[in-house]
């Protein structure tokens, strides 16, 4: 998985990658390869999804440039997606300033009610302080499966009947680096590739440190 706020797409005839970039990039780059008579089929892969995007190539390049959906729409349910606040247009009056608080049911037994009504600030206020921590301390893990998530969405359509693809698949979730680059190392050159920087989109030495 590549996090970024914009979102980026590459495209594969067969398993030769033929497009990385943007959606209108990658939409160009299919229907021309289409218009070819390429023999292997033609997908293409949100970067940050692992999934394939559907792409109405009828009409001309213009015509289907104009009707790609906005890029943001492909990355639902990402951490990069704006947050709607609530706050509308009016003025704001005085007192405290809106801060984007959604207010949810949570169910919790007396002696964690007890607990947080104890705490100073209240029970809302400790909660968001007892989230905010368990996010820093599990954002790197929360990274890595996203990451493993994303690969295994890429893998399973492009790579479901190469050899060890299974083994693969268990080292993915068990973050197992080494042997996921094993198990993958026979793979097409680009589907390898593009698979491993998805499970483990590391900085360029920690990628070294993972060779082989």
């Amino acid at each position: 998985m590549i996090d970024t706020a914009s979102p980026f797409y590459t495209s594969f005839n067969g398993h030769k990658r033929i497009a990385s970039g943007s959606l209108p990039v990658n939409a160009l780059a299919v229907k021309h390869a289409l218009a070819s008579g390429v023999p292997n089929p033609l997908l293409t892969f949100c970067d940050q999804t692992g999934q394939v995007v559907e792409i109405d190539l009828r009409g001309s390049d213009a015509e289907m440039l104009e009707r790609l959906p906005p890029e943001v729409d492909q990355l639902q349910g990402n951490e990069f997606a704006p947050v709607n606040s609530g706050e509308s247009g009016e003025p704001r009056g005085r007192g405290r300033p809106k801060l984007g608080v959604v207010s949810r049911e949570v169910t919790l037994l007396p002696r964690h009610w007890d607990w947080l009504a104890a705490q100073p600030g209240g029970a809302s206020v400790t909660l968001r302080k007892l989230v905010d921590e368990a996010r820093r301390a599990n954002v790197d893990r929360d990274r890595q499966r996203r990451a493993s998530e994303c690969a295994y969405h890429f893998m399973s359509v492009m790579a479901g009947d190469l050899a060890g693809f299974e083994e693969a698949s268990r080292a993915l979730f068990a973050n197992d680096a080494a042997k996921f680059r094993q198990q993958t190392e026979a793979w097409p050159a680009d589907v390898r590739d593009y698979v491993r920087l998805l499970a483990y989109p590391l900085p360029p030495t920690e990628v070294a440190s993972l060779a082989p």
